[in-house]
């Protein structure tokens, strides 16, 4: 929302000389006004253009209306920049810059998730009079669906099943994604043919039609009445007129929710770390310790916890994230514990943001005394104890786990995870250091469903990476932390999915769009 005072107060819509302040400024006339959008590829922080709108003349409040296609992934911070730019009648654009602690207007960015490809449609058919052609029966007749190609072609998509010995069958409804059918083009041709089957494979043809799925979308209707035709016989017969019809019975469109349809709806994901204080890592104060501090990079368990936290904490509305550690001596009297607050306040575990997480990270290093064994299982049971607490699909847990070395209390571990699996979370493991890993793969579950004591979980929840798997060889720690979060959280929204869907909990309906108080007319991108 652009005020005209503003643009007086601005040096890139002054025309003046920079190196001869003598010579006196000339105010220009705005005419013209547009947007461009820039992108960042993964792990590189150049930007580059991704597209512009259209050129919007004589106005303060352009609404643009081009709009921009992006890919979304979850497991990616995708990072977008928008230049507001400007011209005069004569010279370059400008790019809006404004003087430092002067707003000079404001950009209202909507957006919002393509549909047409996820949904699906629900359809039944029946046929009435098909021609006959079995010698001693009926027909046992058969649907073939095509979806129409660029290039004229046509690809099938669809069989129904084979109902035997009628002339008037009637086949089950059955379900198909739009994009299936038609590609998201729904006034693409579709081909329906129709066949008698053969037990030998050679199915008769009865005759063909076409339709969209635009004329499908009418529902039952005399649009929806349509005459099979062989077209053999209809140039060998003059009075031939078609071998039957085929009738839409009902057409019901289904849109499957997606990750983005719950966090439109408020869910909440609530990230909690735990970080390995064992002593196989190694004294912090050397330099071959894992958890060394150097003053020039990040270590394995900062460079992970950043990875993973930057991309989480954009779900979470608060960005209060409980730190916890494990296998560690605590000051005063020296107890070994694997579940501690990393803030040192065990009623209020909770760090603000994923900066108050490494500082809290980083003072732990100083205060406790690495020591061990490796246990999970009460870190596990931390998280599980909120997830049980909220069923309802308002919140979502994701536990981090960064650890160095063998696990050592498998059982109980295996036990939390099938326990864990009917709740709304999922379990992140980052491997950091040369160990192996055999059991955190065991635990990842992806060959074979994790059990305990007979029971096997619900659903896969836990995904483990080692680290050094990411790590780029040129040193460039932003492009190994991009991989890493890449990899590490590609699973969590079919995992949301699966537990949301189980449960039957649907995604509540989105709020109404933010508009600043005050201001009625905005610029919309």
């Amino acid at each position: 929302f652009l005020q005209p005072e503003d643009f007086l107060n601005m040096a890139s819509i002054v025309d003046f000389d920079p190196l001869n302040p003598s010579i006196p400024a000339t105010k220009v006339e705005i005419t013209v006004s547009f947007c461009v959008l820039y992108t960042q590829a993964m792990g590189n922080k150049e930007w580059r253009e991704f597209g512009r709108t259209e050129v919007i003349d004589n106005t303060l409040n352009p609404d643009f209306v081009r709009k921009f296609i992006l890919d979304y992934f979850f497991e990616e911070r995708q990072n977008l920049r928008f230049d507001l730019r400007l011209e005069k009648p004569l010279g370059p654009a400008w790019t809006l810059i404004g003087i430092p602690g002067k707003k000079c207007g404001t950009v209202i960015v909507k957006a919002e998730e393509l549909n047409n490809c996820r949904e699906s449609v629900m359809m039944q058919f029946c046929g009435n009079k098909l021609d006959k052609k079995d010698f001693f029966g009926k027909s046992d007749p058969f649907l073939v669906f095509y979806r129409s190609n660029e290039d004229g072609t046509f690809t099938i998509c669809h069989k129904t099943e084979v109902v035997k010995n009628t002339l008037n069958p009637v086949w089950q409804a059955f379900k198909i994604p739009v994009r299936a059918l038609c590609n998201g083009d729904y006034d693409r041709t579709i081909k329906i043919e129709v066949y008698d089957w053969d037990r030998d494979g050679s199915h008769d043809f009865i005759g063909e039609f076409s339709t969209s799925y635009r004329e499908l979308s009418r529902g039952q209707s005399q649009f929806n009445v349509y005459e099979v035709v062989n077209p053999k016989k209809k140039g060998k017969k003059k009075k031939y007129l078609n071998s039957g019809t085929v009738t839409l019975l009902s057409f019901l469109v289904d849109t499957e929710v997606t990750f983005l349809d719950y966090i439109k709806g408020g869910t909440q994901i609530n990230f909690t770390v735990a970080i390995d204080f064992t002593a196989s890592n190694g004294n912090p104060a050397q330099p071959t310790s894992l958890h060394y501090m150097s003053p020039y990079q990040l270590n394995a368990y900062a460079m992970a916890l950043k990875a993973v936290g930057e991309i989480i904490q954009d779900y979470d509305s608060d960005k209060m994230f409980p730190a916890l550690g494990f296998g560690a001596k605590l000051p005063p009297d020296g107890r070994v514990s694997h579940e501690f607050a990393l803030n040192g306040n065990p009623q209020n575990p909770y760090c603000a943001g994923i900066d108050g997480v490494m500082e809290a990270y980083y003072q732990s290093l100083k205060s406790v005394q690495l020591y061990g064994p490796t246990n999970f299982s009460p870190v596990i049971n931390h998280v599980a104890r909120y997830a049980s607490s909220v069923k309802d699909g308002s919140q979502y847990f994701v536990l981090l786990i960064i650890t160095d070395g063998v696990i050592s209390d498998m059982a109980q571990t295996k036990e939390s995870i099938v326990n864990a699996s009917c709740l709304p979370m999922s379990i992140i493991i980052v491997g950091v250091g040369p160990a192996e890993f055999d059991a955190m793969v065991e635990l990842d579950g992806d060959e074979v469903r994790i059990s305990s004591r007979g029971r096997y979980a619900e659903r896969d929840i836990v995904q483990f990476v080692p680290f050094r798997d990411y790590i780029d060889r040129t040193g460039n720690h932003v492009l190994s932390m991009a991989r890493l979060a890449k990899d590490v959280l590609a699973e969590i929204p079919d995992q949301f999915l699966s537990y949301m869907r189980t449960r039957g909990i649907k995604p509540s309906p989105a709020p109404p769009p933010y508009t600043p108080p005050g201001q009625p007319l905005q610029t919309q991108i």
